[in-house]
C-alpha cells in the first residue's frame, strides 16, 4: 500500500465531479453533500485534499454560495472536513483527531502502408490543421518554466539517472489524485505508468494483450482513425463496432471476437457523442461476462461547455477498465505526457513494455508536470482557457448559423473541434479547398470511419486556435464562395 500525498499549501481542484440532478432543486445541497461524502469514503478525495473555496465551487457547479457553505459545514460536523485559518477547506483524516500533517496510507483500489496515414493531415497548402488540438499561444509559459526551474534546483544528482520505467513517483502521486477528484478514477500512485502520450499508451496495451494471446480489438465507428494503424502495427486487428447518437452500440459486443474494445466513452471521436448511462452500464456487463478489457480514452473530458461533468468509466469498474490520459489537449502535445491507469494484473506486463519500447519517458518534463498540478496551476489554467475555448466555439457555431446554416455542426458540448455534417450534394473537397483560401483549417473526416468509401460527406474543424473575429470573416467568405460555384473552383 502506497501514501498518496498532497502538499497542505497545494491549490485547490480545477473541478470536483460531483452529479447533480437539477430536476430536483431543493435537494441540491443534499446532493452535494452525498457526491462529496462518496469521493472521501471512496478515496477519490483523498485525506489532505484542498476543497475550491464556496464562491468558486459555487460558480463552477451553478448554485448558490450559501448552498456550498452549508455542505461544508455539514461534512466537517460530521469529520469530513475541516477548515482551517489561510490554508481554506480540507479532507479530514479517518477520525475527528487525524493531524492531516502526519496522515497514513490513503486507500488502493485493489502494419498498413505508413505512406496512406498520418496522426494529423495536411491541407492542400501544406498547412497542418489543427482540430482538437489546443491553442499554443495559450500555453503558460511563465509557471512551466518556474516550475521547471524547481525542479532542477532541488533535483539530487542520483534523479539525473535513468529514472523508473513506470514514471516518476511524484507524477504518479499528483495523477492519482488529481484523476481521482476531477474524474472519479480510483487508483493509486502503482497503478498508474507514465508513457509519451496516450498513442504509446495504446502501442503498450496492445503488445502485452497480443503476448497474453488476443488477437482482435473492438474499436468505435468512426473513431480517431491513427488508433486503427497503431493497433495494426503492434499486429492485432481492428474490430469496427459502430456508433450512433447514444455512443458505443454495446448491444453489437455479445458473440463479438475481441480481447478488448477501446473507446472514449466521455467524448467520442470525432462525433463528439457521449456514452449513455444504459451503456455503460451494458458494456461493463458484457466484459465481466466476456473477461476482457475495456480501454478509456479519456483525452480532453476537462473541457467541457455547459455540461454536467461525465465520470470515467473506470471509476465504475478499475479491474475491467485501463483508463488512458494525456496532456496533450489541456496543455500541449509538445510534452509528450500520458498515462495508463491500468489493473493489477497487467501493470507488470505494461511497465515491462514501456521498459523494452524506450526505458522511460523524460523525468524532467515528468516532475515539472508533477509541481503543475500540486501548486494548483493545472486548476488555474483550465479555469483560463475554458471560457476562451467556449467563446471561440460560441462565434463559430453563430458564424455557422449565420452564414451556412446547410452545415449542421456536431459534438459542441465539449472538446475542441466540431464535427461538420454536410448536406447531400455539397462535397467535402469542394468546401474544404474553398475553407483553406479563407484560412479556415478544416479536415476531411471520412478517414476516421473504417470504411471511408461509405463515410457520410462531413469535415472537422477545430476551433481552439482560431481568433474569434478570423472565424467570422472566414465563414462569410466561405459562404460567399459555395453561392458561387466560378468562386470556389
Amino acid at each position: 500500500m502506497t501514501t498518496i500525498t498532497q502538499s497542505n499549501n497545494a491549490g485547490f481542484p480545477a473541478d470536483l465531479l460531483i452529479e447533480l440532478d437539477r430536476s430536483r432543486p431543493r435537494d441540491l445541497r443534499t446532493q452535494l453533500e452525498h457526491g462529496l461524502r462518496q469521493a472521501i469514503t471512496g478515496g477519490s478525495l483523498p485525506p489532505g485534499t484542498v476543497l475550491p473555496p464556496s464562491r468558486v465551487l459555487a460558480t463552477e457547479l451553478e448554485v448558490s454560495r450559501s448552498l456550498v457553505v452549508g455542505a461544508y459545514e455539514q461534512l466537517a460536523i460530521e469529520g469530513y472536513l475541516e477548515a482551517r485559518q489561510g490554508s481554506g477547506t480540507r479532507v479530514r483524516g479517518h477520525g475527528l483527531d487525524a493531524d492531516l500533517d502526519h496522515l497514513g496510507p490513503a486507500p488502493y483500489w485493489p502494419v498498413p502502408d505508413p505512406a496512406r496515414f498520418s496522426p494529423v493531415q495536411t491541407t492542400s497548402d501544406g498547412k497542418t490543421p489543427r482540430s482538437g488540438l489546443p491553442d499554443p499561444a495559450l500555453f503558460p509559459r511563465s509557471q512551466w518554466l518556474r516550475h521547471y526551474r524547481d525542479v532542477l534546483r532541488g533535483l539530487p544528482d542520483d534523479r539525473l539517472l535513468y529514472p523508473s520505467s513506470n514514471g516518476a513517483y511524484e507524477l504518479r502521486a499528483a495523477l492519482a489524485a488529481y484523476l481521482g477528484r476531477v474524474r472519479g478514477v480510483r487508483t493509486a500512485p502503482d497503478g498508474i505508468v507514465i508513457c509519451g502520450g496516450f498513442s504509446q499508451g495504446l502501442v503498450l496495451l496492445c503488445r502485452t494483450l497480443r503476448r497474453r494471446g488476443v488477437a482482435r480489438i473492438g474499436v468505435e465507428d468512426p473513431c480517431f482513425g491513427f488508433h486503427r494503424v497503431l493497433i495494426e502495427a503492434a499486429g492485432l486487428e481492428p474490430v469496427p463496432v459502430p456508433v450512433d447518437k447514444q455512443g458505443l452500440r454495446t448491444s453489437l459486443l455479445d458473440g463479438l471476437d475481441v480481447g478488448a474494445v477501446l473507446l472514449s466513452p466521455a467524448h467520442s471521436y470525432p462525433t463528439g457523442v457521449v456514452l449513455t448511462a444504459d451503456r455503460r452500464v451494458e458494456l461493463l456487463r458484457w466484459a465481466h461476462a466476456a473477461g476482457t478489457l475495456v480501454i478509456e480514452d479519456d483525452y480532453d473530458a476537462e473541457l467541457r461547455y455547459g455540461r454536467e461533468p461525465v465520470g470515467a468509466l473506470q471509476g465504475l469498474d478499475p479491474e475491467h477498465v485501463v483508463y488512458g490520459g494525456t496532456a496533450s489537449k489541456v496543455l500541449s502535445p509538445a510534452l509528450r505526457l500520458g498515462w495508463l491507469v491500468v489493473p493489477e494484473r497487467l501493470s507488470a506486463e505494461v511497465v515491462l513494455a514501456k521498459f523494452l519500447e524506450d526505458y522511460s519517458a523524460e523525468v524532467l518534463g515528468q516532475l515539472t508536470l508533477a509541481r503543475f498540478i500540486d501548486s494548483g496551476d493545472l486548476a488555474r489554467h483550465l479555469r483560463r482557457v475554458r471560457p476562451i475555448y467556449r467563446s471561440r466555439r460560441d462565434r463559430l457555431l453563430a458564424a455557422l448559423r449565420s452564414g451556412l446554416p446547410v452545415i449542421r455542426p456536431q459534438g459542441e458540448a465539449a472538446g475542441l473541434h466540431l464535427l461538420l455534417r454536410l448536406p447531400d450534394g455539397l462535397d467535402p473537397d469542394t468546401v474544404m479547398t474553398a475553407a483553406v483560401r479563407h484560412d479556415i483549417q478544416v479536415e476531411q473526416a471520412a478517414w476516421h470511419w473504417a470504411d471511408p468509401d461509405t463515410a457520410p460527406p462531413a469535415l472537422l474543424v477545430g476551433y481552439g486556435s482560431l481568433r474569434e473575429s478570423d472565424l467570422a470573416r472566414g465563414i462569410e467568405a466561405l459562404s460567399a464562395d459555395l453561392a458561387d460555384p466560378c468562386r470556389s473552383v
